[in-house]
């Protein structure tokens, strides 16, 4: 079953990495790493990115109702010194932050460079699993 959820999840990251124009120059994307996140309620994790990776992901297996958001940060955030707070209202490539609530069988991929974390596990009981992993170029 694993090796289905991966070679599924290669192709879709073979579609982005030509998405986002990538001069591969004969090299190609190999998988790097692949783990298992179960977070019970009020496990959390800190803004993070992955370094020397080019592409990651992350693969909802169960996602409970009130389980956490993953959060993605606007890479110029701390550039932006003097700019006024977005409205609430903003539309979401004007916003400091972009929360993307998860749905199971959901895939997120993102360039490893973007900043991201996930909101506390608000779930009364059920844990939240997935399946996060990073590509590099060979």
């Amino acid at each position: 079953m694993l090796d289905d959820l991966e070679r599924a999840i290669a192709k879709q990251v073979r579609s982005f990495a030509r998405e986002l124009q990538f001069d591969m120059s004969g090299r190609k994307l190999a998988l790097d790493s692949l783990w298992i996140n179960v977070m019970d309620k009020g496990a959390v994790h800190t803004p993070h990115i992955h370094p020397h990776s080019v592409i990651s992901g992350t693969y909802y297996v169960t996602v409970p109702p009130r389980s956490g958001a993953i959060r993605f940060e606007d890479p110029r955030l701390g550039l932006m010194m003097a700019a006024p707070p977005r409205k609430p209202s903003a539309r979401s490539e004007n916003r400091s932050f972009v929360d993307v609530p998860p749905k199971p069988g959901m895939l997120l991929l993102w360039e490893s460079w973007l900043r991201h974390g996930v909101e506390p596990n608000g779930a009364a009981l059920a844990k939240r699993i997935s399946v996060s992993f990073n590509y590099r170029t060979d």
